[in-house]
């Protein structure tokens, strides 16, 4: 999806009251460059360290809510700072990454900038946090009651097994049994079976 660099006086709009002032300077001592994606599927955010004359590169989708815009943005700087840290000779998100996004986190809970819900679970993720904020599926469904509703839609465990339910791209299935994480989900025109996380956003199909 198209990008758009965001200047750096409007950011306050996407972020937490009280935020804004802490996130700049961290923004303008490592040079980033900051853009906003419309919306991506498959990522919240992306990093992409800083080559030869080019800046950093950090972009999050604009379509998140406040308090989950601040959380993936603060995941990209971690890999910033671990990367102005360790070079390419650690893991993307190995015991390095996950130390420094951990003191990012607390840096900002310690504002109490976070409703009580959110709080509670970025407190559990200090202990190992995610490769992705959509990895840990209790941070994601308490983020989803802040967003922004649209008409009809709510997340996949909240429907009654053998709903029908359409996803972003029209397609539609029916929910089937639970396995250890994830649903067994049958495509309609395919028969085939999918497998979905229960706090994914589907449109119940009447």
């Amino acid at each position: 999806m198209a990008k758009k660099e965001v200047p750096l006086h409007h950011l306050a709009q996407y972020l937490p009251d009280n935020t804004y002032e802490s996130v700049i300077a961290y923004l303008n001592f490592y040079k980033v460059h900051l853009t906003i994606a419309r919306s991506r599927k498959s990522v919240l955010g992306d990093y992409r360290h800083k080559w030869g004359s080019a800046n950093h590169r950090i972009s999050v989708n604009g379509n998140l809510n406040r308090y989950a815009f601040l959380i993936t943005l603060l995941h990209e700087l971690a890999h910033l700072i671990t990367f102005e840290q360790y070079g390419n000779r650690v893991q993307a998100h190995g015991k390095e990454w996950k130390n420094i996004y951990a003191r990012l986190l607390a840096q900002f809970i310690e504002k109490k900038i976070f409703p009580a819900d959110i709080e509670y679970e970025l407190l559990k993720s200090l202990r190992n946090p995610g490769a992705s904020s959509c990895a840990e599926e209790d941070l994601q469904r308490v983020l989803y009651d802040y967003n922004e509703r649209k008409d009809g839609y709510t997340l996949l465990e909240r429907l009654p097994a053998g709903a029908l339910f359409q996803i972003y791209d029209g397609r539609v299935f029916q929910k089937g049994k639970k396995r250890t994480k994830r649903y067994n989900c049958v495509e309609i025109a395919t028969n085939k079976v999918y497998l979905f996380s229960g706090v994914y956003e589907v449109l119940p199909v009447r």
